[in-house]
């Protein structure tokens, strides 16, 4: 039987935070990776590697949607490059939310929430919109505060931290700023 919250993770360091607070309240969760924004492919896989690692640390049952997908990523934003977040924030929480209801979740969230630099408003209306469409509760924490510390456990344990969100507009941004 499936745990009550699907948690939509983007990477393993984000989700340190979340996966500790929402355990503490006494959540039980399974993870949920879905990131074809990230690239290049090597990126990708660092972070889906370190997620599969970190969860079978801490005994994080974790579903792997394993989809490279530069070409579609690109398809998807283009030519409204400027809306691209958005698009992206759809494209993951849809599936995570789509997944959560065909497989008996009560609800479904998403460690994009742990982010300062992630548009968090618009991370909870898509997540909101389309837990109305699927049927199912968007679980909403502010997790940005506990950002620092997540990442500083991170740190800790030694596991890879991205320099960036994950598409390669972050990074060209992360480069010009």
């Amino acid at each position: 039987m499936a745990n009550d919250l699907l948690l939509h993770i983007c990477c393993a360091p984000c989700s340190i935070a979340c996966i500790d607070s929402l355990r503490a309240e006494g959540i039980e969760m399974d993870g949920f990776w879905f990131n074809p924004n990230i690239h290049p492919y090597t990126e990708y896989k660092a972070r889906k590697e370190t997620l599969i690692s970190y969860a079978q640390q801490i005994n994080l049952n974790l579903v792997l949607n394993d989809e490279y997908g530069l070409r579609p990523f690109v398809r998807k934003i283009y030519p409204d490059l400027e809306n691209r977040c958005e698009v992206c924030y759809r494209w993951r929480l849809e599936q995570a939310a789509q997944y959560a209801a065909e497989h008996g979740y009560s609800s479904y969230s998403t460690t994009l929430l742990i982010s300062p630099y992630q548009k968090h408003d618009q991370i909870i209306a898509v997540g909101q919109e389309l837990a109305r469409q699927y049927h199912i509760a968007f679980l909403y924490r502010d997790f940005r505060p506990l950002f620092r510390s997540g990442q500083n456990k991170a740190r800790q344990l030694g596991l890879y931290r991205q320099k960036y969100c994950g598409c390669i507009f972050s990074e060209e941004e992360r480069y010009l700023s």
